[in-house]
């Protein structure tokens, strides 16, 4: 009884609680106290004492360092009608502690979010699971891999978009930069002033703070695949999107500005030099690739691929590539595994993907045209083309020139790019391959 320090007054419909408890098991992410408290001292403990369910998210009560008296209304009370809250602040300022080490909470927060992670994980995507809803911005879009669509991902998302012949969406911007892959129609897109022409098989890179808007005016429905950096942007709480609906371009705002340094050697006149030359190489990048512009090219991995967003091809992107993977008949790409998020479309064909913890210890995933093939973890992987008759091809998108490099830099010695050198191929092996032509459909 002697104990017991923590008192509940009642105050006009809610009773105002003022006290503390150290030592609380998982008290630092409970979504709900139970709270005991004394209401009535001359009644002593058994009869003084009442119980209160308290909500983490009640106006006072806080858990990490501090909790003022938190208000609750009487009908929390145990023994009383059904529950409600007050909405009132509390009117008190008695504080609290907890004795929680950061050494147990980082330890027990590192544990969960990893046991969390696993349960959204995802291998193959399949198209028909892919729901397209109805957007405000004029076109109906569904979530392969994001926040947005319930499968959480730290790096790039994934998504599909349909646009109605005629349509035409609203104008946004966002901190991110993003690429669309054209499946099949045409139309266009306006880039801060400047429209661009696609149809299948393009590539379109919006870089960040651009304005941009959508167009279809050919005579059918125009899909199209998105993948952006907004996850990145997200963790580190930097992502930010500004819609203005179907305003013209003149009314826009331009893009952030930026400083230029001055000379001399100091830091602060290095740092705005060097922000200014990576903002003007940004802002001048290709912003379109028409898919004739670039040559399929063999390589030992046993496919040809093509840039479609790249470095290579002057892109200045937050390091996402796309490239345009062909797989000969009945034909297969190397073993290798790396870290980081990559994500591959099947644009044609049907096949399996092997992934496993070694080499010859794993699974075998099926695909068609329209999945998604997820490679988040660090896992061996291979992708085959089952079909003996036709090719396949698959764009893959990944963020390797930045998420990576950063992994390999902070990681080094790992190795984090292992390649099986038994399944490469010899130029004489890759010379005897018969490929089909490189022919994108018609719009």
């Amino acid at each position: 009884e002697a104990a017991m320090h923590t008192r509940a007054v009642k105050r006009g419909d809610e009773w105002v609680i003022n006290g503390r408890k150290q030592f609380i098991s998982n008290g630092y992410d409970a979504g709900l106290f139970v709270v005991y408290a004394n209401t009535d001292r001359e009644a002593g403990m058994l009869q003084g004492t009442s119980s209160f369910l308290v909500p983490r998210d009640t106006p006072g009560l806080t858990n990490e360092h501090a909790m003022p008296g938190a208000a609750v209304d009487s009908a929390t009370r145990y023994g009383n009608t059904p529950l409600g809250l007050s909405r009132r602040a509390a009117m008190s300022t008695t504080k609290t502690t907890t004795a929680v080490t950061h050494y147990h909470i980082q330890k027990k927060r590192r544990a969960e979010f990893i046991e969390e992670w696993r349960k959204h994980r995802r291998t193959v995507v399949r198209s028909d699971d892919v729901a397209l809803k109805p957007t405000a911005r004029g076109m109906r879009s569904g979530v392969y891999m994001g926040w947005d669509g319930d499968s959480p991902t730290r790096c790039l998302d994934a998504l599909v978009h349909e646009l109605d012949a005629g349509g035409v969406t609203t104008v946004h911007r966002h901190s991110w930069d993003a690429q669309l892959f054209i499946v099949e129609g045409s139309g266009w897109s306006e880039i801060d002033g400047t429209r661009y022409e696609w149809k299948p098989w393009d590539a379109i890179h919006l870089p960040a703070w651009s304005w941009h808007r959508h167009g279809n005016d050919g005579k059918k429905t125009a899909r199209f695949m998105s993948y952006s950096s907004e996850p990145m942007l997200w963790t580190l709480g930097m992502s930010l999107l500004e819609d203005r609906g179907h305003e013209e371009v003149r009314n826009l705002p331009p893009r952030p500005p930026f400083s230029d340094g001055p000379e001399g050697d100091d830091p602060y006149a290095r740092r705005l030099r060097r922000l200014a030359q990576e903002a003007r190489k940004r802002r001048s990048g290709r912003i379109h690739t028409p898919y004739d512009e670039q040559d399929l090219l063999a390589t030992p991995r046993g496919t040809r691929t093509k840039f479609l967003v790249d470095r290579a091809i002057g892109s200045q992107a937050s390091g996402i590539t796309q490239v345009m993977i062909q797989f000969a008949p009945g034909k297969t790409q190397s073993l290798h595994r790396h870290p980081g998020e990559a994500w591959l479309y099947v644009v044609e064909g049907y096949g399996h993907s092997f992934l496993g913890t070694a080499p010859d210890r794993g699974q075998h995933y099926r695909w068609k045209k329209g999945d998604l093939i997820v490679v988040d973890h660090f896992l061996w992987h291979q992708h085959f083309n089952d079909d003996p008759q036709r090719e396949a091809r698959l764009v893959r998108v990944h963020m390797f020139d930045s998420i990576l490099e950063t992994m390999r830099a902070l990681t080094d010695p790992l190795v984090l790019f292992e390649e099986a050198e038994d399944t490469l191929l010899s130029m004489q092996e890759i010379s005897q391959i018969e490929w089909p032509d490189d022919q994108r459909p018609e719009s």
